[in-house]
């Protein structure tokens, strides 16, 4: 059987979002324009961004529509970095944790390279957690030289949930704009944009239910940014671009549909999730998860993630062991798939090099059963042998 636990990197889409997507799909209407047919995409469209801002606890006015993460990460650090410093080119320092999605750090490597920026990297302890007063102190070397603050909301490989409220309160002290990467986070764990404090925060339809390609970056009002993309300015005048009114749609069905679930799904993820890592540890005594792990909690980590050491193998020769038994997982992030160095999130929470090359990302969702857990578990053992096998031999 075919068992797909690979659902941090996309997870499949909601019945009730694909027919919401599909309904718009038949309907012609171009939000911006003034007829008939655009006002009622544009109905769409702002009905849609009500519902998004209301599940994460936003203003409607607050939500400015992307095509994914990414694009949000990068509008928010770019597009931050250029109006601080425009406005106090003493500002051109940026606060970043070590363990980001490289949607984060490669454009904070962009802004170090080619735009006169510098870094402080916020360290993390072995769990994956930043202690507000590591913030504290590295904004405290220099406080006029920072222009931004980033902490993701939720690792995307081993899962650790990070206190960002805490981060916020020290950030506002100073007047610092702080950014949190929430694309795991928003529909697996609550997410309340308002109270957490947060100016920037990064979503996505994809990873909890809607389709691929639109997600949104829910800014503060006073937040200022430079634009990335210009064009008519229909997002705020910070993002540029005919808004897809079909993504848009399913995008806020399916997060209303995981918030309104999300008791019940949690309880029954962090299930399955402990299942998965108890019974992957009992077949090796040197399995370990990665992160914080404690049974029966969907509060410190993601419900849904069971991160995995596994050491003397390559994580890629697991990858593809697996998959050749019907297994979808991953070894880290997916954007990174396939790059032969050790995971750098994992090195950030002090893992040696050479475990960190055995790790493995098996996530579940809302089509996961323990029929997929069984398979996982059936097929692991002998992966695990014939991946340690090869790296001895090579």
């Amino acid at each position: 059987m075919n068992a797909y636990l690979d659902h941090a990197a996309t997870t499949p889409m909601l019945p009730a979002a694909l027919a919401a997507m599909a309904e718009q799909l038949a309907i012609v209407g171009n939000p911006s324009s003034l007829h008939r047919t655009g006002r009622a995409a544009r109905r769409v469209v702002e009905e849609s961004r009500e519902r998004i801002a209301r599940e994460v606890g936003a203003r409607p006015s607050e939500v400015v529509f992307t095509s994914g993460g990414t694009e949000s990460d990068n509008l928010a650090l770019k597009g931050t970095y250029w109006a601080r410093r425009d406005a106090d080119p003493a500002r051109n320092r940026l606060l970043v944790s070590t363990a980001e999605h490289h949607a984060v750090l490669d454009c904070v490597e962009f802004l170090v390279e080619h735009e006169g920026a510098t870094v402080t990297w916020l360290e993390c302890d072995a769990d994956g957690v930043i202690d507000a007063e590591t913030v504290r102190a590295a904004i405290e070397t220099d406080p006029g030289s920072v222009a931004l603050v980033s902490a993701m909301w939720a690792n995307n490989e081993v899962g650790t949930v990070q206190n960002v409220t805490a981060i916020s309160a020290v950030t506002r002290e100073h007047g610092i704009p702080f950014h949190t990467d929430a694309v795991q986070a928003a529909g697996h764990v609550p997410v309340d944009f308002a109270a957490s404090g947060a100016d920037l925060m990064a979503i996505t339809a994809h990873k909890l239910g809607g389709p691929v390609g639109v997600g949104a970056l829910v800014a503060r009002r006073e937040a200022k940014m430079v634009p990335l993309v210009h064009g008519g300015g229909q997002e705020r005048q910070v993002r540029s671009g005919t808004l897809d009114t079909a993504g848009i749609a399913a995008f806020s069905v399916a997060l209303a549909e995981c918030v309104a679930g999300l008791e019940h799904e949690t309880a029954r993820l962090v299930a399955l999730r402990d299942d998965l890592i108890d019974r992957a540890m009992a077949l090796s005594a040197d399995i370990r998860p990665s992160g914080f792990w404690l049974r029966g909690d969907g509060t410190r980590r993601l419900p849904g993630n069971a991160h995995l050491i596994v050491p003397g193998c390559d994580g890629d020769s697991l990858l593809y062991l697996l998959d050749a038994a019907g297994i979808s997982c991953s070894t880290g992030s997916a954007c990174q798939a396939g790059v032969p160095r050790p995971s750098h999130v994992l090195l950030a929470l002090g893992v040696s090099e050479s475990d960190a090359r055995g790790a493995l990302r098996l996530t579940l969702g809302h089509t996961s059963t323990a029929s997929d857990v069984d398979a996982l578990i059936a097929a692991l053992p002998a992966a695990i042998d014939r991946a340690r096998r090869a790296r001895a031999i090579a």
